[in-house]
C-alpha cells in the first residue's frame, strides 16, 4: 500500500507540476498577446499620424504645381518689363543728348544777345 500511495503522490506531484507549467505557458502567452495588442494599437496610431502627412505632402505637391503654373505667366510680365526697362534706357539716353544739345543752343542764343554783331 505505500508504493500505491507514493505512486498517488507522485501522480499528484507529476499534476501540479503540469498545472504549474501550463499556467507559467499560458501567462508567457497572455504577456506575448498583451505586446503584440499593444503593438497593433501603436502601428494602427503612427499609421493613422502619417497619413496626416501624407495628406499635408499631398496638398503642398498641388501647391507647389499651381505656383509653377503661376509664376509661368508671369514669366510672360517679367519679359514685357525688361522690355520696357531697355526703353526707358534708350530714352534717357535720348533725353540726356536733347538735354546737352539745349543746353548747347540756350549758351548760342545767349552770346548772339550779349554780343549783338552789328548789321
Amino acid at each position: 500500500m505505500a508504493a500505491k500511495e507514493e505512486q498517488d503522490e507522485l501522480a499528484e506531484s507529476l499534476n501540479d507540476l503540469f498545472t504549474s507549467v501550463s499556467t507559467m505557458v499560458k501567462s508567457e502567452l497572455q504577456g506575448s498577446t498583451n505586446h503584440l495588442d499593444l503593438l497593433e494599437k501603436m502601428n494602427l496610431r503612427v499609421a493613422e499620424e502619417y497619413k496626416g502627412f501624407g495628406d499635408v505632402a499631398s496638398g503642398l505637391s498641388v501647391f507647389v504645381e499651381q505656383l509653377k503654373s503661376k509664376s509661368g505667366s508671369f514669366e510672360e510680365y517679367v519679359k514685357q518689363i525688361d522690355v520696357i526697362e531697355q526703353q526707358v534706357t534708350e530714352f534717357e539716353a535720348v533725353i540726356s543728348v536733347l538735354d546737352r544739345y539745349v543746353s548747347m543752343l540756350e549758351s548760342k542764343v545767349q552770346s548772339v544777345y550779349q554780343n549783338p554783331s552789328p548789321s
